[in-house]
């Protein structure tokens, strides 16, 4: 056992797999439908987000996880005389890593560090990877750490959102861009940039020339890859993902190229069909 445990939150989308082979413990975020509440990914699964969805109309509300959940997730850990890495959602999107950190301070100094990932997704879970290979290699905290933040501003995500239903829901898209996105089939490129998802182009047409145009984004930058880990991280779009896959093996060096699904989180503000590709540079 690690001297060291990773943690992160269920923004993170890793697949049980990953999170298991790799010992990496998940705090869940909140998902919220007028008065149920749900855990990211142990109570609900972005299947029946979009039911609920459907059925209502609205989207939920999603929230972090409290002071409490941090403190009762990381205290066996302590108990136990390990020492904890938590490396969680980007700070411009959620209070988690404030919540974390507060947690943090509730045990003797040093034992529980806070990572801010400025990321979201398979960003997050890049990173995680990362940390908890350190982790499994006998790095200490501070050493992880020193590990973990220079790779920050080298992960790069890049997604297509299919739709802008969810988007206009969220009140993230006016009406008016709304109807005029639908009329035209727009699908916005969104990256994400200092921490906060920021829409970079819009494709025009075919879901197949966005898919493309993805795809392109990321070859461009095949030269910078780390060749270490690759995700296409998607919601409802599995083949898709096998193709962008294989295309990523044929023509990069990377060795572990994932595909993972996101959660529940993720999908309450892209959607259904969203998919993107995540990696770091050298």
């Amino acid at each position: 056992m690690s001297r060291v445990r990773i943690f992160t939150d269920s923004t993170s989308d890793l697949s049980e797999e990953l999170y298991r082979s790799f010992q990496i413990e998940v705090v869940p975020l909140y998902v919220i439908f007028e008065d149920n509440s749900y855990k990211d990914g142990i109570t609900i699964k972005p299947d029946r987000l979009y039911e609920l969805v459907e059925h209502t109309g609205k989207l939920p509300k999603t929230a972090a996880p409290s002071l409490l959940d941090f403190e009762r997730a990381f205290e066996p850990i302590i108990q136990n005389g390990e020492d904890i890495v938590f490396i969680g959602l980007s700070s411009e999107l959620s209070s988690t890593i404030q919540n974390a950190t507060i947690a943090a301070a509730s045990f003797p100094d040093g034992r529980v560090t806070v990572i801010d990932s400025r990321n979201l997704s398979t960003g997050i879970g890049l990173l995680v990877l990362k940390a908890a290979q350190a982790a499994m290699d006998g790095r200490s905290s501070a050493e992880i750490k020193s590990l973990i933040e220079p790779l920050i501003p080298r992960i790069k995500v890049e997604f297509i959102i299919d739709t802008l239903e969810y988007l206009h829901k969220g009140g993230r898209c006016s009406s008016v861009q709304h109807f005029i996105g639908s009329l035209l089939k727009i699908r916005p490129i969104v990256k994400v940039i200092n921490g906060a998802m920021t829409s970079t182009d819009k494709v025009r047409g075919k879901r197949e020339k966005a898919l493309h145009q993805l795809l392109d984004n990321a070859l461009a930058q095949k030269d910078d890859m780390d060749t270490e880990f690759l995700f296409i991280t998607h919601s409802s779009a599995a083949e898709e993902a096998v193709y962008i896959k294989q295309q990523i093996e044929q023509q990069t060096n990377v060795k572990h190229v994932y595909i993972t699904e996101t959660g529940c989180v993720v999908a309450s503000h892209c959607g259904p069909h969203t998919l993107g590709i995540v990696f770091a540079k050298k």
